[in-house]
Order: C-alpha cells, then structure tokens, then sequence
C-alpha cells in the first residue's frame, strides 16, 4: 500500500509550536498518537515530563515488535510498550496519579490477506472498500460520560465503565476496539488524530467525504479544510487542535 501522511500542531499554539500527535509508519504498520493535552487549569499530573515525551516513548517502544514483524496481538503489543514506559519514569514519577500524561492510539497491521485494527480512545481509523463501502472503526465512550469536568474525566480515567487510554495502565490496551478485515476488502485506510476527524465528527461532513478528499486531494487538503472550518467555528471546546493523518491507499 501507498503511505501519505501528515502531522502538524494546533496553528494558534504560541512559539516554539510543540506538537503532542505522532505519525509513526513502516513496512506493513501505520500507527497515529494523540497526546492528551493538559487542562486550562493547573493539574498536578505527578509526572515531571510532558505530553509530548509520553507520546514519543510509546511510540518508540511500539516501533521496534512493529518494525521486526511480531506476529503477537496488537492489544499485547500495546500493553507491553505501556508497561515498559510506565517502568521507565517509575522512579521519578507518581505512576498511580490519574492525571498522569496519556495518549491516543489508531494502529494498523497488514499483510497480503488481512488487516488489524486496534483504536483506543478517540483517533478512529476509517476503511473503504474497493466499492466504495466505507466503514469506521472508532472509540466513543468518552463522548458517553456525563460531563467533561475535570473530577468527572480523572474518575472514570482507565476504570470500568468510564474510558481508556494509553498511559501507566497495561490493561487499558484490552479495552481497544480491534478487529481484522479481509485485505480483499479495502482499498483505502485512514487514521486520524480527533483535530482531522472533526472534519466530519464535528463540522458535518460525511466519513465518505472525507475519504474522497483524502484519496483525491490528499491530507494536506483535508487539514487545509479543516482549518477553514476551525477558523469560522463557533462551537465550544477547542478552536484548534493538532491534527495528524495517515493515508494507506492501492493494493
């Protein structure tokens, strides 16, 4: 398969811009991160590094079963690469506070006769078929809480009944959306990061339209129109967003 990808941050963050997504592609993988950003007001996280150096380490300890072709789960693959970087700042860090830095994940696996998905949190991964079938496979139980307040996210963080994402806690990899699909059946695949998924999750395209801009403009275009909207949005919650894309198209 073809890859194009792009990954680029929040256009209203003040200089020097960090930008807490990661794209991460290789022979047969494709791989998006969305770090959590830290709220308006002062949270004690208990961890001295930032969301961008969790969003790194993970990557980095997913890069290497990924890149020597581990025939392992995708779920005990994450697992493993959260356990190891929670054991790397353990010693410096409070790995039980609930506010500890954590991360999205979309990640796919390929092969000529199958394709696996895992999603944990919100970056989906969206699938057309060769008829033009588009499927997405997508985490929204943080959408299901009752509230977005700060005690509300920190309680139901990594717990039963709440939401999961990828931080001090190996057994949130288990509680990521997986599944395989037939190679046959998919033409394209799109991972997204939610400040590119927003073209349609929130400004009110359809996922078909934003496969088509991603497969015949490409994803420079569709962050392009994304800041468009963002620019002229009035909705609540954040104006902007990082925003990170990964194309897979062709056989």
């Amino acid at each position: 398969m073809e890859i194009r990808s792009i990954s680029e941050a929040a256009p209203d963050r003040r200089p020097p811009a960090v930008n807490e997504d990661l794209v991460l592609t290789g022979p047969g993988f494709a791989l998006v991160l969305d770090g959590a950003s830290a709220p308006r007001v002062f949270v004690d996280s208990g961890c001295r590094h930032t969301v961008a150096w969790l969003v790194m380490r993970l990557a980095t300890e997913l890069a290497t079963p990924l890149l020597t072709h581990s025939s392992a789960p995708l779920t005990d693959l994450l697992a493993d690469a959260i356990t190891a970087v929670r054991a790397s700042h353990a010693d410096t860090c409070d790995v039980s506070n609930p506010d500890s830095p954590s991360s999205t994940v979309a990640m796919v696996r390929f092969d000529p006769d199958h394709v696996e998905h895992l999603v944990l949190a919100d970056s989906p991964i969206v699938m057309r078929s060769p008829a033009g079938r588009v499927t997405v496979h997508s985490d929204d139980r943080i959408d299901l809480l009752p509230d977005r307040t700060l005690e509300t996210v920190r309680r139901r963080r990594n717990q039963p009944g709440g939401f999961w994402v990828a931080s001090t806690e190996p057994k949130a990899a288990y509680e990521a959306v997986t599944g395989t699909t037939d190679r046959a059946a998919v033409e394209a695949i799109a991972l997204l990061t939610d400040g590119a998924s927003r073209y349609a999750e929130r400004y009110g395209h359809s996922w078909e339209e934003l496969v088509d801009v991603l497969t015949t403009e490409g994803p420079r275009q569709l962050i392009d129109r994304v800041r468009q909207h963002d620019s002229a949005s009035t909705s609540s919650g954040k104006q902007y967003d990082d925003a990170s894309v990964v194309l897979l198209q062709g056989p």
